[in-house]
This record gives C-alpha cells, sequence and structure tokens, in this order.
C-alpha cells in the first residue's frame, strides 16, 4: 500500500478541485484505478484551448471558429478517433466534458478574442447572462498617436466618433451572444453548476453565468422542450424578449444602452489613451440606471482599465437604445 491509497477521497477530491485543469486531470485517470473513478467528481474544471485548426471555408464565421477550437480538444482526448465526418456535438464543450459528471464551477479559456480592431485599437467586455443576456459592460479605446498633443477639434469628430464606439459595441454584443450560444449545451447537461465562465487568453471578453442565470436557461430549455413549438415560433418569441438563439448564436434583446466618453485620459503610468468610451448595456425590460457604476467597477475594477472606468463614471452619459438582434 502506497502513501496515496491511505489517504481518503475527500482529500484526493481536494488536490483535483485544485489541479482543476481537464487536460492534466484526464491524464491523471491513467494513474490508477482508483483516480480513474475519482476524477469524474472533480467539481471545479478549467478546459483551456491551446491550438486552433484553421477553418476550411468561412474565415469570419465565429462559429466555426469555435468549432475548430473545441475539435482539436476533443481530438486530444480521443486520439484514436478516426477523422470522419461527424455531428457538430462532437465538437462541443458538452462532448468534451460529459466523462464529468459533479462540475460545479467551470472556466473555458479560448486562445483569442474575437474581435478584429483597427491598429492600436482595444476592446474589454464582460458580459453575464441568463436565458438571455443580462448586462454587458465595454470599454473601448486607442493609444494615443501624440502623448504630447492637444484635444483640440475633437468635437469636429463626434459624429464618426459616435459611429465608431456604436460599431464597437454591436461587435461586442454579438461575440458575447455568439459565447452565450456555445455554452447551451454545458449549461443542459450539468445541472449542478453553480457557475461558469467563457473568457479568453488575450483577455478581450468575458461571458459569465452565476446560479441564478444558469437555473433560468434551464428552466427555458425545459419549457420549451415540453412545449414543442416549431422553431418559426420560438424566433417570434425571442424577438419579443425571450430565450431562443439566431443562427449560430443568442438573440440579443431590445437594449438601452448608456454610454459615457472622454477624448483623452492620461493614465497614472503617464500613458495616454484617446477616444475612451465607457458602455453600460441593459435589456430594455429591466428598469434603472443606478448599477451603472457596480457593473462596470465590478468588471473592470482594477489596474489600467478600472482607473480608466473611474475617469469615465464622473462625466455626462448619453442613452441609446437598440432593437433586438
Amino acid at each position: 500500500m502506497d502513501g496515496f491509497d491511505r489517504l481518503p477521497d475527500s482529500l484526493i477530491l481536494i488536490v483535483f478541485n485544485s489541479i482543476s485543469d481537464i487536460k492534466a486531470l484526464i491524464r491523471c485517470r491513467s494513474v490508477s484505478k482508483r483516480f480513474n473513478s475519482l476524477v469524474p467528481q472533480t467539481e471545479s474544471l478549467s478546459l483551456k484551448v491551446d491550438c486552433v485548426i484553421s477553418p476550411e471555408s468561412d474565415s469570419d464565421s465565429l462559429f466555426t471558429f469555435f468549432k475548430s477550437l473545441l475539435k482539436s480538444i476533443h481530438d486530444l482526448f480521443n486520439p484514436d478517433t478516426k477523422p470522419t465526418a461527424r455531428n457538430q456535438t462532437q465538437n462541443s464543450p458538452a462532448r468534451i466534458l460529459s466523462q464529468f459528471h459533479r462540475i460545479r464551477d467551470l472556466q473555458i479559456e479560448l486562445p483569442a478574442g474575437d474581435l478584429k480592431l483597427e491598429k492600436g485599437a482595444a476592446i474589454k467586455w464582460r458580459a453575464e447572462f441568463g436565458k438571455s443576456l443580462k448586462s454587458c459592460v465595454i470599454l473601448g479605446f486607442r493609444r494615443a498617436a501624440n502623448p504630447e498633443g492637444n484635444s483640440a477639434g475633437a468635437e469636429i469628430d463626434f459624429t464618426g466618433g459616435l459611429k465608431t464606439r456604436v460599431v464597437w459595441t454591436i461587435s461586442a454584443l454579438i461575440a458575447a451572444s455568439a459565447r452565450h450560444y456555445l455554452l447551451n449545451d454545458v449549461v443542459k447537461e450539468h445541472r449542478e453548476m453553480e457557475r461558469l465562465v467563457l473568457v479568453d487568453r488575450e483577455g478581450e471578453g468575458t461571458v459569465a453565468m452565476e446560479k441564478e442565470g444558469l437555473r433560468e436557461c434551464r428552466e427555458e430549455s425545459r419549457v420549451a422542450a415540453r412545449g414543442g413549438e416549431c422553431r418559426e415560433e420560438s424566433r417570434v418569441a425571442a424577438r419579443g424578449g425571450e430565450w431562443e438563439e439566431d443562427g449560430r448564436r443568442t438573440v440579443v434583446p431590445c437594449v438601452r444602452m448608456r454610454m459615457r466618453h472622454e477624448q483623452r485620459v492620461q493614465l497614472k503610468n503617464g500613458v495616454w489613451i484617446e477616444d475612451v468610451t465607457l458602455v453600460v448595456v441593459r435589456p430594455c425590460s429591466v428598469g434603472g440606471d443606478g448599477e451603472d457604476a457596480e457593473l462596470a467597477l465590478g468588471a473592470f475594477g482594477g489596474g489600467i482599465d478600472g482607473e480608466a472606468v473611474q475617469v469615465l463614471l464622473k462625466n455626462k452619459s448619453y442613452l441609446l437604445e437598440m432593437n433586438s438582434f
């Protein structure tokens, strides 16, 4: 009997939860029969995608991008699988995670962000979801080309600048809704899950689902399954604010966008950024705007992002509304 044989299962599971990395845990299953039986009981998991299979076509499709990412992970875990045509579900997170039965906390990390931006521009966002979008906070800016310059004439380009900021906002919402769509099968299959986060290694965007949001998503799926509505009826309901996927992403409901802007901001480290924009997005069905500071600081509370957010929260805000899409 070795040292591990003397350890209780509960202690080994604490170790596995601390490891969390799915690739490492999959390898642990080959250590012994006991480890093989305990690894599926791990409750805290992290799935990191390391490589991307280049799409054969439609290179701009988010769904194709995600599918290729997840295929690489599936092939890693199932090396004997023959490269034949298969159902899309075999490349999904749900398929990869099917060997874990007690997931409570899951984080999936993609190797890159989704947005294609002009040189020098940066966008960061965090979206909370239930059955549909609950909130999204977006921070965008550009590195100042001339730190010593002044902001004279900044108002001249207000209209063009506003158009750019709206495009940034829509792009972030589309990326968030595509990621949420990707997670639906995972949510339905793992009913014990209490927290689910999808991030990317570049730190661009985060989709988060907490316990209540996960419950909403599962309940909506059960209602749809029992009702047996046709796809078109579900789509019409979605346009009225209910949850449903539109093509390969979740429908974004009618939203209200509270936007703040600062032409130039100097950070504490001496770096200048310009066209700094903060957008707090909520569904039109949710009343009140008093939580802007809480949402924004919760999404970008630290570092230079938090510093920029604190400056922008002091500025006048502009309200825009956007129909469901």
